[in-house]
């Protein structure tokens, strides 16, 4: 059997492979991407509900989680969501802001995909799809990829097959299986950024709320507060809020929100007692949160709807304003894989360096995007951290770019 031979194989045609690949092929080296999919970089073209949130402006090594906090700082700080917007300008694309710094593309996410696409043809970067991987060997300072197209070989590996989340596009553990293979340790998978679950009462009641949102701050034990919309499903909880807050939870903790985040409730309830001492709690209450939810609320033991404001005692007020801006629920568990948007843990980045993602236990071996223990936020802080890890990468593969 003949043997393709090239300067860097990469695995997985996803966000980070192809950027890399692109990125990589610029300064002059052979390039191969291997994909088992039909179609490159399903989760680019699904993101942002069609419209690919390709980045977020905002982005700091603070809106990451990872064992090593300080891990994703190097490549971040090295290729910005700027150097990606020039990109994206370079290609006639446009993009709109929306809340929280995220940016989405106004041709949706083909044009993006297409874009990634063009920069890696650009640099003679072959593309190959439907293409099992079957094994992998690295001797004679050459990794060995046995695919179902035959054997390719390569002084250089990248691994960018991303995570677990969402199986139905592809998603596979191929990444843990070679770091594993090769030394590295793995740090355990879970899902983030996904919809919480519940468990009797609860449930019922969520699932007649159904559709139902408001905004909050909500928050994990271990994570910061998020304020943004959370909303209620046949399932339980989702939401901006409570995606962000999942990628924090532990299974069986609390998860603590604030149906009135930012405001000085006790004294608001008793300057609205001053001023219409008529109205009942009840009625106060749907006048900032949805006549539903409010139903709900009342039904809880320190919440006395159908008392008039001017009746509330002082101790009642604080209990009310305790119940609404500290309830906390434990969800029974989340959506899981099928429908969490990134994967939490992977690769340990103890294994890695944090310049160039190579491996420090086998040279050429580089581990890039989702796989990698750095889970970003919701808002396109994953997206920015394939092109800047994929950046990293590419720079460390060698050659002189092709405009320098």
């Amino acid at each position: 059997m003949l043997t393709d031979f090239f300067d860097t194989v990469v695995l997985g045609a996803g966000a980070a492979g192809l950027f890399c690949g692109a990125r990589a092929g610029a300064r002059g080296r052979r390039i191969l991407v291997i994909d088992h999919a039909k179609r490159p970089a399903e989760k680019v073209r699904i993101s942002g509900g069609g419209r690919c949130n390709f980045t977020n402006i905002d982005t700091a090594a603070s809106n990451f989680l990872s064992a090593n906090p300080h891990f994703a700082k190097s490549a971040l700080a090295r290729y910005t969501p700027w150097d990606f917007c020039g990109l994206v300008a370079s290609h006639g694309l446009t993009w709109t802001e929306k809340t929280l710094g995220q940016l989405f593309c106004d041709q949706k996410s083909g044009a993006i995909i297409q874009m990634l696409l063009d920069e890696l043809a650009a640099v003679g970067g072959e593309l190959r799809l439907e293409t099992e991987i079957s094994g992998i060997r690295h001797a004679d300072s050459q990794f060995h990829v046995t695919t179902s197209g035959g054997e390719v070989s390569a002084k250089n590996l990248v691994v960018a097959t991303g995570g677990l989340s969402i199986p139905k596009m592809g998603a596979s553990g191929l990444a843990y299986e070679i770091a594993r293979q090769f030394g590295h340790e793995v740090i355990a998978p879970r899902p983030a950024l996904v919809p919480f679950t519940f468990s009797g009462a609860l449930k019922e009641t969520f699932s007649s709320l159904s559709g139902v949102s408001a905004p909050v701050d909500a928050q994990a034990r271990q994570g910061p507060a998020f304020h943004e919309a959370m909303l209620f499903t046949h399932r339980g909880l989702s939401g901006p809020a409570m995606l962000q807050v999942s990628s924090y939870w532990r299974e069986s903790e609390p998860v603590s929100i604030d149906l009135a985040p930012g405001q000085p409730l006790a004294e608001t309830l008793r300057a609205a007692k001053e001023a219409s001492p008529r109205t009942s709690l009840k009625s106060w209450l749907t006048g900032w949160l949805p006549a539903r939810f409010a139903d709900y609320i009342v039904t809880w033991p320190d919440i006395p709807g159908d008392k008039q404001l001017a009746n509330l005692s002082n101790r009642e007020i604080e209990a009310i304003s305790l119940a609404l801006t500290k309830w906390q629920i434990v969800p029974t568990g989340t959506e899981g894989w099928r429908t969490a948007e990134i994967t939490a843990g992977g690769i340990d980045t103890d294994g890695l360096s944090s310049r160039s993602m190579e491996s420090k236990l086998v040279p050429g071996l580089y581990f890039i995007g989702e796989c990698v223990d750095v889970t970003g936020w919701l808002g396109g802080y994953n997206f920015q951290w394939a092109w800047a890890s994929a950046a990293a990468a590419a720079e460390a593969l060698g050659g002189t770019p092709a405009d320098s």
